[in-house]
């Protein structure tokens, strides 16, 4: 007697392997004709025909058993009692991820009696790759219904416009140093990436199961980090370092397109608009990790609205000079800093959540001018959730206005030796009191802000200027402007960041 059994899995199968069994007391149980291999995209429907299921005690239930999971039932399409049927079947493969999958196909008799025939299934993945390497020397489009390879590095030349369509998925491949692989947007260059809400650019790893239409793979985590290099775009706006125009980080000197910085404030390079990075930083140089993005002498003619950095190794986003503003910054599970600005940074940076993890170091690192130019920054209506790691390090004559930020969730800085902490540091150029000095001079503001440290802390407990002389009026001057708080008052619009994979993973919660 024919029955026709239709079931859905969300699942998609490349290669297919079949069993059957008969029980030893000497009933027979069989599961037959269901072909040794398949090939499927995801997406498509596997349609199998002539499945002959046979129980001399009587079929009781025919189940489907996922990767381990829960077994999909089909005993309702079945006449319980019958001794045989033959069976299509069709699998919907859309929702399956990218991959082999592990079916076991379950058949139980009325005596109770099971056989199974497990399949070993590999998932295509539809969209067509389109492999990039080396430079970019004319405009070009990438579009949304292919997935794009960086192959080392990637390098948009000036005078070329990089134009990526919403909803665009780039990754990179693994490799370090010579062979990190990265977005480098040389100066001159463009990059138009304006994306939206619910069509967002993502860039991430090879390793990343995700897919065309998709907005997160199944497959890596925020722990998942280093496994591709990041974007890097260099402008020709005001720098403040040993030189009007210097090479960026982890770039061989001899490759001019490294070069970054000039005398353009309002420079153009682009925009980046609903752009997510995911899972970078990788090994550039000993010791030398690519940042989530990396802005470099970029103009304040850029446009950079609406940027989620996840798990990088290294900085969520450094600003090395320029002056362009950034609005709707996240940055999830640096493990570095999460937002870091050197070399006289003079643009705004508006409406920004930081988010630690164990690995970060500091949730703001501020470095001040290493050349003559004395830009200030601004960096307002931001919420900081900590973990293990500082608060914020001010170093090297730090000069800019940070306002209305709330920061929570940090460590007692007393037992944890000075994690929890909010700081005015030396840093790396100098030994000195500069930092102390453009507090006092109104060069480095820290005002209106909000802590909620563990209970029982103060402002003194919480903030050290490390030059001791200054230590108590810096105290008591933070405690005037910025406030110990239960529950804030100013902080991030979290709401505009609803798009993001750190929404969709919950860590969002709370803020």
């Amino acid at each position: 007697m024919k029955k026709v059994l239709l079931f859905v899995l969300g699942i998609s199968f490349l290669g297919f392997m079949s069993s059957c069994g008969d029980d030893e007391t000497g009933t027979n149980i069989s599961i037959s004709g269901i072909p040794a291999t398949a090939t499927v995209k995801q997406g498509e429907t596997l349609t199998v025909s002539g499945v002959s299921l046979t129980a001399d005690a009587g079929i009781a239930a025919f189940a489907v058993t996922v990767d381990g999971g829960n077994p999909v039932n089909l005993s309702s399409l079945i006449t319980v009692g019958e001794t045989s049927a033959t069976v299509t079947i069709e699998f919907s493969t859309t929702d399956l991820a990218i991959g082999n999958r592990i079916l076991v196909f379950t058949l139980t008799d009325a005596a109770g009696q099971t056989t199974a025939a497990t399949h070993v299934l590999a998932v295509e993945d539809p969209a067509p790759q389109v492999l990039k390497t080396g430079l970019i020397d004319a405009n070009e489009t990438w579009t949304a219904d292919n997935i794009y390879i960086l192959s080392g590095r990637v390098v948009v030349d000036a005078g070329v416009t990089l134009t990526i369509e919403p909803g665009t998925i780039v990754k990179g491949e693994e490799g370090d140093g010579s062979l990190a692989s990265a977005l480098i947007v040389a100066r001159g260059g463009k990059i138009m990436a304006d994306g939206t809400a619910d069509n967002p650019i993502i860039f991430t790893s090879v390793l990343d199961n995700i897919t065309v239409g998709q907005t997160a793979g199944t497959n890596l985590t925020f722990e998942d980090n280093g496994l591709w290099g990041g974007i890097i775009i260099l402008g020709n706006a005001p720098i403040s370092a040993d030189a009007a125009s210097v090479q960026i980080e982890g770039i061989p000197a001899d490759d001019t397109f490294g070069l970054y910085g000039g005398d353009v404030a309002n420079d153009n390079s682009g925009k980046l608009n609903y752009v997510s990075i995911r899972h970078g930083g990788t090994l550039i140089g000993e010791g030398n990790e690519i940042n989530g993005l990396t802005l470099g002498g970029v103009g304040s003619g850029t446009t950079i609205s609406n940027i989620e950095i996840v798990a990088n190794k290294d900085d969520g986003i450094e600003w090395f000079g320029g002056t362009v503003n950034v609005t709707n910054a996240l940055v999830y599970a640096a493990d570095d800093d999460g937002i870091d600005i050197d070399q006289a940074y003079s643009g705004t940076i508006n409406n920004f959540i930081v988010i630690a993890f164990a690995g970060t170091d500091h949730a703001l690192e501020i470095d001040g001018p290493e050349g003559a130019a004395m830009g200030k920054f601004t960096l307002s209506n931001g919420t900081i959730k900590g973990f293990d790691d500082e608060m914020a390090d001010f170093r090297d004559g730090a000069m800019g206005t940070v306002q209305d930020v709330y920061f929570f969730n940090f460590p007692n800085p007393a037992t944890t030796s000075g994690e929890g902490d909010l700081e005015l540091d030396a840093g790396d150029l100098n030994d000195d009191d500069s930092n102390s000095v453009n507090y006092q001079n109104g060069d480095l503001v820290i005002t209106g802000c909000e802590f909620n440290p563990p209970a029982g802390l103060t402002m003194s407990d919480i903030v050290s200027d490390k030059f001791s002389a200054n230590n108590a009026a810096f105290q008591a001057q933070m405690a005037i402007d910025n406030s110990i708080v239960s529950t804030p008052t100013v902080g991030a619009d979290a709401t505009v960041f609803a798009w993001t994979y750190t929404s969709q993973s919950g860590a969002l919660a709370g803020l």
